[in-house]
C-alpha cells in the first residue's frame, strides 16, 4: 500500500516539511494511466512550490498512497495519513474510491481536496471538510447529452456494469434526454460482444455509450461493434473519458478513433496552462491529459491556502469559501452548489472531444459546454 514520496525540490527550502497525503490509483484494477497523470501534475506543482521557497520557507512533501481503485484501501490510507500528520489529503480519480476517502476525511476532521472524481454525491451529508475541483457528473454528462442531441442521436443504448457511478451517469442521461425526445436503453455489459451487437440492432440504437471499465470489457465491445456491418452508422461514445489516454489508442488503433468523450480543459489555454502543459509533457513523455492539469491545480490551491491560513486542519477547511486561485484552466473559486454536499469549483471547462479518425493521435473538439 505504501508508495514512497517522490523527491519534491525540498532541498531548496528549510524547516520541517508540510506533508500532503496523495491518493492515486497506480496499480490494477485502478486506472493506472490516469493515476500516473494525476501524480505527475501533483508532483510538478510541489516541485515548483518548493523551488520558489516552499510555504514560508517550509517544503511541501507528498506522501503518496496507491488506492488501486479500492474504497477500503483508500479509507485506510486516510487513517494512516492522518496519523502521519498531513495538513490535508488530495487526489483520487475513481468516484467510488473518492467517496470512501471523503467520508473518512470528514469523520476524522482532515481536509480533502478531491482532484478528479465527479460523482455528485461525494458525501452522504454536507461537509465543511471536503472540496472538489472536477465538475460534478450531472453537469458534465448533461453537456455530453446536449452534444448527442445536437448530433441528432436520440436512441441511446448504454452498455453498463454494476456501479453507483455508472448508475448515476445513466440516470443523468435519461433525465436530461427524456424531456427532449431521447430514450436510454440499458444493456448488461456482461453480455457477449456479439449478443450486445444483436441487441443494438434489435432496438434500432443510434448510439452506444460505454459505461464500463477499461480495457475490459470496453476494448472487446468496441472491436465487435466496429466489425459488425449492421452497425456501421452507430456512434460509440465514452463520456467517462476512456479514450483520453494513450493506452486506449495503443489497444484499439483506428477502431478507437471517433469515440467522443468528456475532458475538462478549455479549448485554448492561457500562458499558465501552456507553461504547465509543456512541463507535464516533458515529464510524461506524451501529451498530458486533463487529469494531469487537475493534479497541478490541486496543489496550487492548497499552497495558496497554506500560505494564507497556515497548516491547522480546521483553518484549511474553513478557507474553502475564500479560495481565489489562478489555475491552469481558469480562476478557481469554491461555492455551494444545490444537491452537492462539498465545496465545489463551479465549473471547470467542459469539452466533448474525440480522436480524429484521420489522425488518431490528434484530439478534436466537437462541443463545448
Amino acid at each position: 500500500m505504501n508508495t514512497p514520496p517522490s523527491p519534491s525540490g525540498a532541498e531548496h527550502t528549510g524547516g520541517s516539511p508540510i506533508r500532503l497525503g496523495a491518493l492515486v490509483p497506480l496499480t490494477r484494477p485502478g486506472w493506472a494511466e490516469a493515476g500516473r497523470h494525476l501524480l505527475a501534475g501533483l508532483d510538478l506543482a510541489v516541485h515548483e512550490v518548493n523551488d520558489a521557497g516552499g510555504i514560508d520557507g517550509r517544503p511541501l512533501e507528498l506522501v503518496v498512497r496507491d488506492t488501486a481503485a479500492d474504497p477500503e484501501r483508500a479509507a485506510a490510507a486516510v487513517d494512516e495519513l492522518a496519523d502521519l500528520g498531513v495538513a490535508a489529503v488530495v487526489g483520487e480519480y475513481h468516484s467510488v474510491v473518492a467517496r470512501a476517502a471523503a467520508a473518512r476525511a470528514d469523520a476524522l476532521g482532515v481536509p480533502f481536496l478531491c482532484s478528479s472524481a465527479v460523482l455528485d454525491a461525494l458525501t452522504e451529508e454536507p461537509t465543511e471538510w471536503v472540496a472538489r475541483l472536477a465538475p460534478a457528473q450531472s453537469h458534465g454528462w448533461r453537456i455530453y447529452a446536449d452534444f448527442l442531441l445536437g448530433a441528432g442521436r436520440r436512441r441511446i443504448a448504454v452498455a453498463t456494469q454494476p456501479s453507483v457511478y455508472w448508475t448515476s451517469g445513466t440516470r443523468v442521461l435519461r433525465d436530461h434526454l427524456a424531456p427532449r425526445g431521447g430514450t436510454v436503453l440499458e444493456l448488461d455489459a456482461s453480455l457477449t460482444p456479439e449478443a450486445l451487437c444483436d441487441a443494438l440492432v434489435d432496438h434500432g440504437a443510434t448510439t452506444l455509450l460505454l459505461l464500463v471499465g477499461h480495457p475490459e470489457p470496453a476494448v472487446p465491445i468496441v472491436r465487435a461493434v466496429r466489425s459488425d456491418r449492421r452497425l456501421a452508422e452507430i456512434l460509440i461514445g465514452a463520456p467517462a473519458g476512456q479514450p483520453e489516454f494513450a493506452e486506449w489508442a495503443a489497444a484499439l488503433g483506428e477502431d478507437g478513433a471517433g469515440i467522443p468523450f468528456l475532458r475538462y480543459l478549455p479549448e485554448r489555454r492561457g500562458p499558465l496552462g501552456e507553461r504547465v502543459g509543456k512541463e507535464l509533457r516533458e515529464r510524461l513523455g506524451e501529451a498530458p491529459s486533463f487529469v494531469a492539469f487537475e493534479g497541478w491545480d490541486t496543489v496550487a490551491v492548497l499552497a495558496a491556502v497554506l500560505r494564507s491560513h497556515g497548516t491547522d486542519r480546521a483553518a484549511v477547511a474553513a478557507s474553502w469559501p475564500r479560495v481565489a486561485v489562478e489555475g491552469t484552466r481558469g480562476p478557481i473559486r469554491f461555492s455551494r452548489v444545490p444537491g452537492i454536499g462539498v465545496w465545489q469549483w463551479a465549473w471547470a471547462p467542459v469539452e466533448v472531444v474525440d480522436r480524429d479518425p484521420a489522425e488518431p493521435d490528434r484530439l478534436r473538439v466537437l462541443h463545448a459546454g
